[in-house]
């Protein structure tokens, strides 16, 4: 009814209450009107604003904030003084012989009927003012309670939207979170890995937050995910993510490579387990093994011939590997093509370097450098095998299979690197075997070099 009136007076028009509707609430003061009980049907008329319509909702120091005008509720009609001191008037005028002998009485009379009237005006106002002030506080308080709400609301929808855009809070303290997506243990090791490279990363400004930039790194690490959700999950673009990537990994290889070290004597005496102490004293310093992983076929012949590997049967990239009797990883080389034997990777890796005189390398039958460590004076042990024989002497058995015990621990580090990291097991395009701009190393080797970094934040698995 109202809108239909409302077009044949063109001067009129209904307004809905806003979504920030206690003050409006509070200025209509129906019993019948509450937060909750407001219809897109209930409309407040624009005679109640100075201007005929609110004003915006921010303004709040504006009059048209809230409909203040013709309330209805605080008007107060005040006693009609003037009637009364008429009323006494006619009485006096009505009888003329008594009018000497009453005018001092009706005098009297008038006076007081006029403090009479002035006094009720005056308790009325008071009244009235007073139930303003009551008003405003009462306002005050919806307004308060009003703002508190939507504070906590706000707090609660910017938690929400940083979970969703996978913030600075997404792992909320959940450790399995953590080592699902990085693969490091806990929230503790993550943030600290973050404190340290967070200085250390470059000042330009970027599309992705320092956080992003390290947690997307870790799950394309970790989970191998495609390119393609990874930009749906941190809303940028595919070849950010493939610069992010690039830039992260060459990074975090200059920053973390360092973790890879060759631990000195008195460490490896100190740290030795008692299974290596009992089978061959203090002398063990590392045990080494070779690991591969699968490349896409190049499309030069040459290249694909370097890199096809007879034993895997696949085109492939191989690094030699060294680890403590702990399980530490102490010696990563540079990826060479899988058709490399291990004998020329271990004596142009430098890894013969390390060696001390009196050390004993663990290595299998593959490794056969026994002439290359004894320029070293170091000694290195291999399982014994037949050699057309029918079966090993006693004395050669009992041998290897100390040594078979022991060096499986490698294989426990390699298959630990390769699960944790599943980017190494998956099949790496041809250009990140290809030597990085300006550098010697592939961007192939920076990621082998960052998961085994690490690997060796994480427990060992020896």
């Amino acid at each position: 009814m109202g809108r239909s009136c409302c077009k044949k007076d063109g001067n009129l028009h209904f307004l809905q209450f806003p979504t920030c509707r206690m003050v409006w609430v509070g200025a209509v003061r129906r019993k019948s009107i509450t937060f909750d009980s407001i219809s897109d049907n209930m409309l407040v008329c624009s005679r109640h604003f100075h201007k005929g319509q609110p004003a915006y909702e921010m303004m709040e120091t504006d009059p048209d904030w809230a409909p203040s005008l013709h309330p209805g509720h605080t008007s107060v009609t005040p006693t009609n003084a003037a009637r009364s001191v008429g009323d006494v008037g006619r009485s006096s005028y009505g009888k003329c012989h008594r009018k000497h002998q009453r005018r001092e009485s009706a005098g009297m009379q008038r006076l007081e009927t006029v403090s009479w009237s002035q006094k009720m005006t005056h308790t009325h106002t008071h009244s009235t003012s007073q139930d303003a002030t009551q008003t405003e506080c009462d306002l005050c308080e919806l307004r308060r309670a009003e703002v508190n709400r939507l504070l906590k609301e706000n707090a609660e929808l910017r938690h929400e939207l940083d979970q969703r855009r996978m913030g600075d809070g997404f792992f909320e303290e959940d450790d399995d979170k953590v080592q699902y997506n990085t693969g490091l243990p806990n929230l503790a090791a993550f943030m600290a890995l973050f404190r340290f490279l967070m200085p250390l990363m470059p000042t330009q400004r970027k599309i992705l937050t320092p956080f992003h930039m390290v947690l997307l790194t870790f799950m394309l690490l970790r989970l191998d995910l495609p390119v393609q959700h990874l930009a749906h999950l941190f809303r940028v673009s595919p070849n950010t993510v493939y610069r992010t990537f690039n830039e992260m990994v060459s990074f975090m290889h200059a920053n973390l490579r360092r973790a890879i070290t060759w631990p000195d004597r008195d460490t490896l005496h100190k740290t030795m387990p008692h299974q290596f102490a009992e089978a061959f004293g203090h002398r063990v310093a590392v045990i080494i093994d070779c690991f591969e992983v699968f490349t896409e076929k190049p499309s030069n012949l040459k290249a694909r011939a370097q890199i096809f590997s007879s034993y895997k049967q696949n085109h492939s990239m191989k690094y030699l590997m060294g680890i403590t009797p702990r399980g530490a990883i102490c010696f990563l080389s540079k990826g060479w093509g899988g058709r490399t034997s291990d004998k020329h990777i271990t004596f142009n890796s430098g890894f013969l370097d390390n060696l001390l005189p009196g050390d004993i390398v663990l290595a299998d039958t593959g490794f056969d450098i026994q002439e290359c460590a004894g320029m070293m004076w170091a000694e290195v042990k291999l399982p014994a095998f037949t050699k057309g024989c029918c079966q090993l002497a006693a004395r050669d058995e009992e041998e290897t299979r100390k040594i078979a015990h022991l060096r499986i621990h490698v294989e426990k580090v390699i298959g630990n690197i390769c699960q944790k990291y599943r980017i190494l097991s998956g099949t790496i395009p041809v250009h990140m075997i290809l030597p990085c701009e300006g550098e010697e190393v592939t961007l192939l080797d920076k990621i082998v070099t960052v998961c085994c970094a690490l690997t060796n934040h994480c427990p060992s698995v020896v």
